[in-house]
């Protein structure tokens, strides 16, 4: 597997859309890895700015995470990529919120990279980009995924344009790798350092 090594994203900003019951290790191990690769990285949620969401370990209340910005005030044209990492209740919340399935629905029209871990793959159906993709997820989400027209493979990570899905969270490692191959296919990432202060 190639490693690329300094801070190859500085200046990429990305956005984790999630809520309460999140499985937390699918939101730190990607959001550290991107950040350790230079990328200013947004927690977005349908909760308000300073509001917390509650982390899960399989099940067990876990950490809370500071919401960074309400889904309502936040672009996709402000970033380059989104992350859905899962958990069953996080995602199960995300798809009751209109505001999160459009902010992901955008991020399908504008073609741009979606990384979406175990049971974070179901928001993509409602936000309608399910449908003729190779995608792979928690095995529990196949049936509605394939129901919804997705071809689902058992694979650790699997890409289909730039979409990106994996099944667990020890497929944390290939999950990132994929998601830094897409960040830096983009073109210009990695020249521009970004407004500094």
């Amino acid at each position: 597997m190639e490693q690329v090594s300094g801070r190859a994203l500085e200046g990429v900003r990305v956005a984790v859309l999630m809520t309460d019951g999140v499985e937390q290790v699918e939101y730190t191990g990607p959001r550290g890895f991107l950040e350790q690769q230079g990328a200013k990285v947004t927690l977005v949620s349908p909760k308000r700015a300073g509001e917390e969401v509650q982390g899960v370990n399989h099940g067990t209340p876990g950490d809370r995470f500071r919401v960074e910005m309400n889904v309502s005030d936040a672009r996709p044209n402000d970033f380059a990529a989104l992350v859905l990492p899962g958990g069953e209740t996080n995602p199960a919340q995300l798809r009751k919120s209109r505001e999160a399935i459009e902010f992901i629905k955008a991020f399908g029209d504008e073609d741009k990279p979606i990384a979406a871990i175990c049971h974070g793959p179901l928001t993509l159906i409602d936000a309608g980009i399910a449908e003729s993709k190779h995608m792979t997820s928690w095995p529990g989400a196949k049936d509605e995924l394939c129901n919804a027209g997705a071809e689902w493979t058992d694979e650790e990570v699997v890409v289909d344009g730039k979409l990106i899905t994996s099944r667990k969270p020890d497929d944390i490692p290939a999950f990132n790798n994929a998601l830094l191959q897409e960040l830096l296919a983009i073109e210009g990432v990695g020249s521009d350092p970004g407004p500094t202060s």
